[in-house]
C-alpha cells in the first residue's frame, strides 16, 4: 500500500513538491488548490480544486479519501488556511507537515516600511501623489480606491475585473518568475516611486526588491500574519527528508 498524500497548494513550492513526488511509488499524491485562480499552471499530479468548508469540511476529506499525510504548502498570507489544516489534521489525526518559505530579510540600502495591512500600506503612501506599483492578490486592491490621487502600476496573474475605481491605473497580467533586470526596468519605465508588496519570500518575486534597493526605491511591505504551530521545514529537500523517514504501511 501507499501512502496517500494531500497537498495544499498554491505556490511554485508545492508544483515542484508535487513534481518530486508525481514519480514515488511510496506515494499517491493530490493536490489541492483554492480556486482562485482562473488559468493555474499545469500539474504534475491529480488535481482538486475549491474550498471544503473549514477545518471540518477539509477533516472529513481526509478521512472520505483515506488520506494518510497532510502537506500544508499555502502562500504564507493564506493564515486561515493554515489554521483550518492544523485543525483539520487533529481531527482527522493524520500527520501535518508545513513547508514554509523564508520571508525577505532586509539588507543594507533597502527602503523598507514594514506595515500590518493594506489598509496601514494605503495610509503610508500619504496624501500627496505618488506613482505606485501594487503586486497584491487582485483580491486585496479596494482599500487603494481610498487614496485616488496615486498613478498604480497594478500586476496580478488574472485580469481586475473590475478594475478600481480610480482614475489613474494602468494593469499588466503575468506571472512569475520576474528577473531583476526586467523589474528594474519596469519601474524606470513607469517612474515607480512605491512599490507595496507582501514579504512572500522565495526567488520568484524578489526581482522587484533587488530592483528597488538598486534605483532607490521605497518598499512598503505588508507583514506576515501569525500562523499555527505545527512542525514545519523551510525547503523541499528538508520536506523530502522528513517523507524519508515516515514508516511504510504495511
Amino acid at each position: 500500500m501507499k501512502h496517500s498524500i494531500l497537498i495544499l497548494g498554491g505556490t511554485a513550492e508545492a508544483r515542484k513538491l508535487a513534481e518530486k513526488l508525481a514519480g514515488d511509488p511510496r506515494f499517491a499524491t493530490e493536490l489541492s488548490l483554492a480556486g482562485r485562480t482562473r488559468a493555474p499552471a499545469e500539474q504534475p499530479v491529480p488535481v482538486r480544486a475549491g474550498g471544503f468548508g473549514g477545518a471540518e469540511g477539509l477533516a472529513a476529506y481526509i478521512r472520505q479519501k483515506g488520506i494518510s499525510i497532510l502537506i500544508d504548502a499555502t502562500h504564507p498570507y493564506a493564515a486561515q488556511m493554515s489554521r483550518n489544516a492544523a485543525e483539520a489534521g487533529r481531527l482527522a489525526d493524520v500527520p501535518l507537515i508545513a513547508l514554509r518559505r523564508l520571508p525577505w530579510r532586509r539588507l543594507t540600502g533597502d527602503r523598507w516600511t514594514e506595515v500590518a495591512s493594506v489598509d496601514d500600506a494605503v495610509g503610508v503612501l500619504g496624501k500627496h501623489p505618488r506613482k505606485v506599483f501594487l503586486t497584491l492578490g487582485r483580491q486585496e486592491l479596494l482599500p487603494f480606491e481610498e487614496a485616488p490621487q496615486h498613478h498604480y502600476l497594478i500586476r496580478s496573474v488574472d485580469p481586475v475585473d473590475p478594475p478600481l475605481d480610480v482614475p489613474h491605473a494602468i494593469y499588466l497580467t503575468s506571472r512569475g518568475p520576474f528577473a531583476e533586470a526586467d523589474e528594474a526596468r519596469l519601474l524606470e519605465e513607469h517612474a515607480i516611486e512605491a512599490i507595496v508588496a507582501k514579504n512572500s519570500g522565495g526567488p520568484s518575486s524578489y526581482g522587484k526588491i533587488a530592483a528597488a534597493r538598486a534605483l532607490g526605491i521605497e518598499v512598503i511591505l505588508v507583514r506576515r500574519p501569525d500562523l499555527p504551530a505545527v512542525p514545519s521545514v523551510e525547503t523541499i529537500e528538508e520536506l523530502l527528508t522528513w517523507l524519508d523517514h515516515v514508516p511504510v504501511l504495511p
